[in-house]
């Protein structure tokens, strides 16, 4: 099969995890129009049917898919359906949980680091393998994983969730490496505060907090232009600068003496 430039490629079929997330949300609304394929996948079945009947009338055709990506394999037999029924051009794993142990606990909870896992890391690595196999029969793709600036840090109230994101980045960059000289673009997202309902969870200050409209169309931005890598807002880039010159013993001070606590449901 002859191979086809993905930033040149129409995309006909887009599959999206988290689609009842914030930034989920506001990615299909802009990906929804006439001749396109939406596969959307949530949790949450009223949101979930919401963005579905708001996308068919802006013309997509719609899969709407309620699922829990903790169970992996059965998302692996949901992607392989769908791929089956509507192809896929491109998938952005966007779904996450995110976790703060309190300050009375002394650890987080087992239970919730295991799910925390399954969905942060080891179902979207799983699928992202899997899209790219079949990418690679049609010969070209494009792959998005939404990582956070919080895989930067070793966050000692939120252990689980800073290295399942930083594990995906691992994946991320590896990955891109492989499967980019085989025209499967791979584009790792890596937002800061981004006011979703996920953050609103959070206790105190979110600096630089960006709407989840404007993340998505950054994303949508860097899909089409084909970039390996994507950090915003701009502060943050300059911060991962300026961090890495702090001695050991002052990053260590600081991340110890991080005081950030969360709510046990956001609004919305």
């Amino acid at each position: 099969m002859n191979k086809v430039s993905t930033s040149r490629h129409e995309l006909r079929s887009v599959l999206i995890t988290g689609a009842t997330g914030g930034i989920g949300m506001e990615l299909a609304k802009r990906y929804a129009k006439p001749g396109r394929v939406l596969m959307l996948w949530g949790r949450n079945k009223e949101r979930l049917d919401a963005i579905a009947k708001l996308c068919c009338a802006r013309g997509a055709e719609v899969f709407p898919r309620q699922i829990d990506l903790s169970n992996g394999e059965a998302a692996l037999a949901a992607l392989r359906e769908d791929q089956e029924r509507s192809g896929l051009d491109l998938i952005i794993l966007g779904a996450g949980l995110s976790d703060i142990k309190s300050p009375d606990q002394q650890t987080e909870d087992p239970a919730g680091v295991l799910k925390l896992a399954l969905v942060n890391y080891a179902t979207p690595v799983t699928l992202a393998t899997a899209a790219a196999q079949s990418m690679l029969r049609q010969g070209y793709g494009k792959i998005v994983l939404i990582g956070s600036v919080a895989g930067f840090y070793e966050l000692p109230f939120a252990a689980s969730y800073s290295s399942s994101k930083a594990g995906l980045a691992c994946f991320a960059q590896a990955a891109d490496l492989a499967w980019r000289p085989k025209n499967i673009q791979l584009t790792l997202v890596i937002p800061g505060f981004v006011d979703t309902p996920m953050s609103q969870r959070l206790e105190g200050p979110r600096p630089f907090l960006v709407s989840a409209g404007s993340a998505a169309r950054k994303i949508m931005k860097a899909v089409k232009n084909g970039q390996a890598e994507l950090i915003f807002p701009w502060q943050f880039r300059v911060l991962r600068i300026a961090e890495r010159l702090l001695p050991a013993f002052l990053r260590k001070h600081i991340l110890q003496s991080l005081d950030v606590g969360q709510k046990e449901h956001a609004g919305g």
